[in-house]
């Protein structure tokens, strides 16, 4: 066998590692996806209460509709919302079934290399296959090997700590039982009760802090003694809110209307400049957080951080990329995503150059290609496989082509958990949206617009 005749191994069985599977098999070529989880979307199942705001018809990829479709598959209504449950068991789930033994569940990527050269060896070294090791579900390990890897891995499983400086505060990982990284279901029981009647401290400035924020509001009139203290590492301006009723997104407008109004009817107190150096436990197991400047707050029952995701580089350390410094994504592709220039609806669609590294071969595609930077399309991420696809097969012209148009007039705002009329909620990672405001319920009792609107997303309303 030779190098041609491998599978391109694709890292994530998500909505855009199984979308570029799709455009592989649409260009004769086998793909080789392997995901960490026992089922695919793994990512996604994480927030499967959360309704995202795309409408079907932006969150289904075209190679992978003509595959399900030969397969059967009944296309859900192109103007509703799914929740990401419904997303992974109507599309995401039926598609990788589609694909059969071309998806391998229960395989954790460890390390990817080249056959017989580490990362300093330039000898033969793009003749030779990439070798993919492999943590198996049994405990067993497995080397694969591909003519190319695409890593649409997303960045859910890595969250950024409390710290300002990027590291866990001190203290971060021995009070892990009431740290939580994620924005609560508080429609769950065991979660509902875990913040209830209780002190709550929120870390962050973005769309999922307000969303955290207005949650936790909605909790507190149903449940006396619930309260929040808001952590923002800035002052508040009149930024901090987003752009409110004025917003190009609605959707993150109201974000930013539920949380300043959490904080103005007294469900939570915001504290401004604070950058947490340490957690320390109280005699009665609760939690002091003290700041670089050596403030301490008032002691908290439960801590949320909601200060971003990252990429997981450390099974590429042997391959030759290129990453920004800042952001760590393709350097090409930087500046193109940075965020304090670009939202996803102002980023112009990108390929397999952009996407390119010092090692051929290999990309980063999906959410983990934005490196840092906290927004995504899951239809740029499905644009990104389209061409890395035609690039792998040699079809220039195609893989050189643009064939997504973004809405200039769309923005991108952060997670977002809304009760709409239907019971459902907005995903993490939000999205563009350039529709008309509708009046949904935001937590409990909080009413605000909010788009029905346009996004898409990859484990997230935006993420990979």
């Amino acid at each position: 066998m030779t190098t041609a005749d491998l599978p391109v191994i694709v890292i994530g069985a998500g909505p855009t590692g199984l979308a570029a599977a799709a455009h592989l098999v649409e260009r004769g070529i086998e793909p080789l996806v392997v995901e960490a989880g026992p089922t695919a979307a793994t990512a996604v199942r994480g927030w499967s209460h959360v309704r995202l705001f795309s409408t079907w018809s932006e969150l289904t990829d075209p190679a992978a509709e003509k595959l399900l479709a030969a397969a059967g598959w009944a296309k859900p209504a192109a103007d509703a919302y799914p929740t990401g449950g419904q997303w992974a068991e109507r599309y995401l789930q039926p598609l990788a079934d589609t694909l059969g033994d071309q998806v391998r569940y229960g395989a954790t990527v460890t390390g990817v290399s080249r056959l017989g050269r580490d990362r300093i060896v330039d000898a033969d070294r793009e003749r030779q296959p990439f070798t993919v090791r492999l943590a198996l579900a049994d405990g067993t390990e497995e080397r694969v090997l591909g003519r190319a890897v695409i890593d649409a891995s997303g960045t859910w499983s890595t969250p950024s700590p409390i710290g300002a400086d990027g590291l866990p505060a001190l203290g971060e990982h021995a009070a892990s039982a009431r740290v939580s990284y994620r924005i609560p279901d508080l429609r769950d029981p065991a979660v509902r009760a875990r913040y209830a009647g209780r002190r709550t401290a929120v870390i962050g400035s973005g769309a999922s802090a307000f969303t955290a924020l207005a949650g936790l509001a909605g909790l507190a009139k149903d449940e006396p003694g619930t309260h929040a203290t808001w952590i923002l590492r800035r002052g508040i301006s009149g930024s901090t809110f987003g752009g409110g009723s004025a917003d190009q997104l609605p959707a993150r407008g109201a974000l930013g209307l539920a949380a300043k109004a959490a904080v103005d009817d007294g469900y939570a107190d915001a504290v401004t400049g604070f950058r947490t150096e340490t957690l320390r436990p109280t005699a009665d197991g609760r939690l002091i957080l003290a700041g670089e400047d050596g403030r301490r707050l008032d002691p908290v029952d439960e801590v949320i951080v909601l200060t971003g995701l990252r990429p997981d580089l450390s099974f590429l350390s042997e391959l030759r990329l290129a990453l920004d410094e800042r952001l760590q994504a393709p350097v090409e592709l930087a500046p193109l995503i940075d965020p304090n220039q670009h939202s996803c609806g102002t980023v112009y669609p990108h390929g397999h150059r952009e996407l390119s590294h010092p090692e051929p071969g290999v990309y980063l595609v999906g959410m983990k290609s934005y490196g840092r930077a906290p927004t995504f399309l899951a239809l740029t991420g499905y644009e990104q496989v389209r061409s890395v696809a035609a690039a792998l097969a040699g079809d220039t012209e195609a893989a050189d082509r643009v064939e997504l148009t973004l809405p200039e007039t769309g923005v991108c705002g952060g997670a977002g958990l809304f009760d709409d009329p239907a019971a459902g909620q907005s995903g993490p990672d939000g999205c563009c949206a350039p529709a008309a405001p509708a009046l949904v319920q935001i937590g409990t009792g909080i009413s605000l617009p909010l788009a029905v609107a346009e996004d898409a997303s990859s484990g997230g309303c935006c993420g990979s």
